[in-house]
Order: structure tokens, then sequence, then C-alpha cells
């Protein structure tokens, strides 16, 4: 008399593994989303350090404290690119020695470079 061992997994298990792979990924999701808007808000950050280094600079050189970013932003400028990481929006005019405000960070966050 042969006895057959059945091949390939039940139900029930194919449900756990479902279940275990749902748990990881509910417990990864918002550890990668936060660290994602984290290193966004460096990169923002580090663009407003350097459009404040740049409306410096153009002050030293020029004797003018606010500046447009036309003049700051270009291959022959001070700053040559500024590319935006998460769809902020970067204002217009710079003035030395105020706070740089960078507004719709990942949509919905602001965040302000003061020196």
């Amino acid at each position: 008399m042969k006895t057959r061992h059945p091949t390939g997994f039940t139900l029930v298990e194919i449900m756990i593994v479902v279940v275990i792979i749902g748990l990881l990924a509910a417990l990864a999701i918002p550890a990668f989303q936060k660290i994602r808007s984290a290193s966004q808000d460096k990169a923002v950050l580090s663009n407003a350090r350097q459009l404040a280094a740049a409306t410096d600079q153009y002050m030293m050189e020029h004797g003018r404290s606010t500046v447009s970013i036309g003049m700051l932003v270009g291959l022959t400028n001070y700053v040559k690119s500024l590319d935006t990481v998460a769809g902020e929006t970067y204002p217009t005019m710079f003035t030395a020695g105020t706070p740089i405000t960078v507004t719709g960070v990942g949509g919905a966050r602001t965040i302000t470079y003061a020196l």
C-alpha cells in the first residue's frame, strides 16, 4: 500500500503568508515616508542656505541688499542651478540677513531658513 504525501500549500498557509507580508508592509511604508520627507527637508534647507549665501555675496559685490532670484541662479551667477526636490516654491526676491521661507515642500510643508 502506497501513501501519497500531499504537495503544495493549503489555502490557510497562503493566507497566513499574505497577512504576514501585509503586516511587514504596514510597518515599513510609514518609516520609508518619514525618511523620504526628512531627506527632502534637508535638500530644501540646503538650497535655502545656498541662496542666503548668494544673497550675502551679491550684497557685498553690488552694495544692494535686495536681489531677485534671477540674479542669483544661472550658469554664470552665484548658484549654478536650483533643483526642486519636492515641488517646493522659492521666493522671487531675497534680502540679505532676512529669513528665507520655502513653501509647498511635499505639497504641504513650509521650511524657513534663518541665519
